[in-house]
């Protein structure tokens, strides 16, 4: 079978090497350790901001929480910052994913100097809707290669509805008088290829005994895909774990396809 030239390993490579964390941090609003709480409670609040950097001498050594403020100088209230707080500008966007995972926000350091901020509201940002569209384009390919392999000379229509038949017709016909050469396969949506691929024994099995729920595992890559399609806020039924880790899934998966021959 012809095997496609873009691989998830190249999907890697390009959000390792030229796409990092510096593409969606925010720079971090310091405080002097000196500074009257009060003054900097109002400003956080004015800038709606949940945590502001502390810094001594010029130089940022943690970080106060709003909600924790009450009053007297800056300092009373700092929390230093922990080793597994902090990721590097230089960190590959994936790497991100795992600060984020069990925490809202990870601070962000130029060489030594903490100089930024992300949370887990900047992965609704353009690097990380491209990764996650990458991740599903990627998938949506393999499923139709090996859709085409299991069932040849359209066999796979058996497995779909009348109506999502008409779907890919009505599609088909479209692509047709823009003189688009495909065929009616070209035409299915990710959701007819999940529902054809999870009916070859393979792919069920694999399904099943890495995800349990194969159904519902399914639907959330349909969700995704669909919000990412329609510039939709990520996380709009669902939670930021849940959408973390649907990327690692997305990644084993599009691995686990590609090794089907």
């Amino acid at each position: 079978m012809k095997q496609l030239k873009s691989t998830c390993k190249d999907l890697r490579i390009l959000f390792e090497r030229d796409i990092t964390v510096r593409h969606v941090f925010e720079e971090l609003k310091t405080f002097d350790f000196n500074d009257e709480v009060y003054e900097v409670q109002k400003e956080m609040k004015e800038l709606d901001f949940d945590v502001s950097g502390v810094r001594r001498d010029g130089v940022v050594y943690g970080y106060v929480e709003r909600t924790n403020l009450g009053s007297g100088l800056c300092k009373d209230y700092v929390r230093e910052f922990l080793s597994s707080e902090i990721i590097a500008q230089s960190a590959p966007l994936t790497e991100l994913f795992r600060y984020l995972r069990d925490s809202p926000r990870v601070f962000v350091k130029d060489h030594e100097r903490v100089v930024g901020i992300v949370t887990r509201g900047d992965l609704q940002k353009a690097p990380v809707r491209m990764y996650y569209f990458g991740l599903i384009s990627l998938t949506e390919m393999q499923l139709l290669r090996i859709v085409r392999s299991a069932y040849p000379h359209e066999i796979w229509k058996n497995l779909l509805s009348t109506w999502r038949l008409e779907k890919a017709n009505g599609i088909l016909v479209q692509r047709k008088i823009r003189n688009e050469a495909l065929d009616l396969a070209d035409c299915l949506q990710i959701c007819d290829k999940l529902k054809i691929a999870r009916t070859i024994p393979e792919v069920q099995e694999y399904m099943r005994n890495r995800f349990g729920r194969i159904r519902e595992f399914t639907d959330s890559i349909e969700s995704l895909r669909d919000k990412l399609a329609h510039a939709n806020d990520l996380v709009t039924g669902s939670t930021w774990t849940k959408i973390i880790d649907l990327a690692g899934d997305l990644q084993q998966l599009l691995e686990f396809l590609e090794k089907i021959c």
